[in-house]
């Protein structure tokens, strides 16, 4: 038997950076902030990203097939949390924040920020309530040096 209070401390113990992923489906453009993230291959170039599968995002993921990563700096807790806001109750989340249609996907890239990856989706995972969705890094850049904020420094959980 499961015991939920262990799985879910384990669970939370496992470290993940944040991310803003910037999402686009025609012009419409859209973000969140994702944690379920990590590199899965060297060659070709992969990295996973794990969307919540009722998101207006991950609707726009799958139509047009493009994903952005901007990594966040330590301290951008506030950017972080304005990407935490459903789109249907907010509106445009980048109303104030300066960023940039990513070169090769077109996807919003916050300027403000470490760097970032683009990403073609080559294949996606719909178990659960995220879908996976594996990303081949078509484009990167880096706007400056630093450390990545940490879901583990912001004091929130997400997991377990």
């Amino acid at each position: 038997m499961l015991d939920e209070q262990a799985k879910k401390t384990m669970l939370r113990k496992i470290p993940h950076a944040l991310y803003i992923c910037g999402v686009k489906d025609g012009e419409e453009v859209n973000g969140f902030t994702a944690s379920w993230v990590m590199q899965a291959s060297f060659a070709p170039p992969l990295v996973v990203n794990c969307v919540k599968a009722d998101s207006t995002s991950h609707a726009m993921i799958k139509a047009s097939g493009v994903f952005a990563l901007s990594v966040l700096e330590d301290g951008q807790k506030d950017l972080a949390q304005n990407f935490f806001k459903p789109l249907r109750r907010v509106g445009n989340k980048f109303e104030d924040i300066e960023f940039y249609p990513g070169p090769e996907t077109g996807c919003p890239i916050i300027k403000d920020t470490l760097g970032y990856v683009e990403c073609n989706v080559i294949s996606a995972v719909e178990h659960g309530d995220h879908t996976v969705f594996v990303g081949e890094v078509i484009g990167a850049g880096i706007h400056r040096e630093g450390d990545a904020l940490l879901l583990s420094t912001t004091g929130w959980n997400y997991g377990g």
